[in-house]
């Protein structure tokens, strides 16, 4: 399965959560709920999957987490917030960069409809 054809399935379980649930909750729900929608679709998708920065041949656990990782191709970036901004864009390009995927989805569950609140970001060449 493709990295697009996975983004596709991601975001039509996201917007069934997001219809689910509406906007205004914590980000670690819908977290939550998308990870057991994925994961009920038959996806392998893992949770704060941990993510070291290598440093002169030296992997450091700087911290780096990423929300929501499936088919160990897509990343998900999860986000809760009144608006995405440039720092959202590049936490996801950074675990992107670091795991070196090619594909990531940053989306904000906390506007009224989903599809407003859904980037996709590309790293490198996609087919």
């Amino acid at each position: 399965m493709t990295e697009n054809e996975i983004s596709k399935r991601i975001i039509g379980l996201a917007i069934s959560v997001h219809s689910s649930l509406g906007p205004g909750l914590l980000e670690s729900a819908y977290k939550e709920c998308l990870f057991y929608k994925i994961k009920k679709e038959g996806l392998i998708v893992e949770k704060e999957v941990a993510m070291p920065l290598v440093y002169r041949e030296v992997k450091l656990e700087c911290g780096y987490r990423i929300d929501l990782l499936v088919e160990n191709k897509v990343v998900i970036e999860l986000k809760s917030v009144e608006a995405l901004n440039d720092v959202h864009f590049a936490q996801t390009l950074t675990y992107m960069k670091l795991g070196d995927f090619k594909l990531g989805l940053l989306i904000n569950f906390n506007v009224s409809l989903l599809k407003n609140g859904i980037r996709r970001i590309i790293n490198g060449d996609l087919q």
